[in-house]
């Protein structure tokens, strides 16, 4: 197995929704704010390659929609979706299977290209995976969230026929729920942030890495009450965080964030403040 971290470019997001109730004096200390309050965010995916499977884990933002709509998240840097996976020796075509973690826009965009005057799968021999109950939570967006799940990403998906579900497995025993997806692939789910969002796990020269979407977008969420204001259920994300953590931390996982511009990878320690990161690394440093 190789793992390989795929930069898809940044973008920005209001600092103040993304840690919640915490004051800007705490966490513009580590993720300083621009003029207009936004700080800049990794789109990050992961590549798994292994025997005959090329999975990849999140698709970033795409490029497809308007400039008004780009304008609002100043996408900036050089990286691409395709530009690294080029640079890692592989197209589009080659990629086997694209696990989403969840369904907004930053996350799957760059799973549909535009195509004339139509959308199609950017991915033409991959199977998509998500699960029955996200993506009803998707299609069937509440008002508080619909503007984060945008069709022309999703319904194409379904339409051509490359859309698979994972079966649910619910939290039990004070652990999230894990399902096993392909060998040495599982994925963990998780309810604060959205409806069923999936962490996928990957077993790797003997190491457990997880990744971690928007349970811990940044290191920074690792203390307990950081938690953004774009949850759907903040007391659930806190929750789910002291399960995750606890077990991360006495088990010995590699966290891989997704948009952390400042950490890519994580391990964690036990300490009086509670879980806090003990080493931080990239990706390619893994042996």
């Amino acid at each position: 197995m190789q793992l390989y971290s795929i930069e898809t470019g940044y973008f920005k997001l209001d600092g103040g929704a993304m840690f919640g109730v915490v004051p800007k004096t705490l966490w513009n200390k580590q993720h300083e704010a621009d003029v207009n309050n936004r700080i800049q965010m990794s789109m990050r995916c992961l590549l798994i390659e292994d025997g005959n499977r090329l999975i990849l884990v999140d698709t970033g933002i795409g490029d497809k929609q308007d400039p008004k709509f780009f304008s609002h998240y100043d996408l900036n840097g050089s990286d691409t979706l395709k530009l690294s996976l080029k640079a890692h020796g592989f197209s589009p075509s080659d990629i086997t299977d694209v696990i989403l973690t969840h369904l907004h826009f930053d996350h799957c965009g760059g799973a549909i290209e535009r195509k004339d005057e139509g959308f199609q799968p950017a991915f033409s021999k991959a199977t998509y995976w998500s699960n029955a109950d996200h993506w009803d939570w998707a299609v069937n967006p509440n008002e508080r969230e619909k503007a984060s799940f945008l069709k022309e990403n999703i319904l194409p998906i379904q339409e051509t026929g490359q859309l698979k579900f994972i079966e649910v497995t619910e939290t039990h025993a004070g652990q999230l729920g894990k399902t096993d997806l392909f060998p040495n692939v599982s994925v963990r789910f998780v309810n604060g942030h959205t409806d069923k969002m999936m962490l996928p796990q990957i077993q790797y020269n003997g190491k457990t890495i997880v990744f971690c979407a928007d349970l811990l977008p940044f290191a920074a969420h690792l203390p307990l009450p950081w938690v953004m204001a774009y949850d759907m259920f903040p007391l659930t994300t806190l929750h789910e965080k002291k399960m995750f953590l606890n077990e991360a931390a006495e088990k010995d996982y590699i966290l891989f964030f997704e948009h952390d511009a400042l950490h890519e990878c994580a391990t964690l320690e036990k300490t009086d403040k509670g879980v806090r990161m003990k080493d931080a690394f990239k990706l390619s440093e893994l042996k």
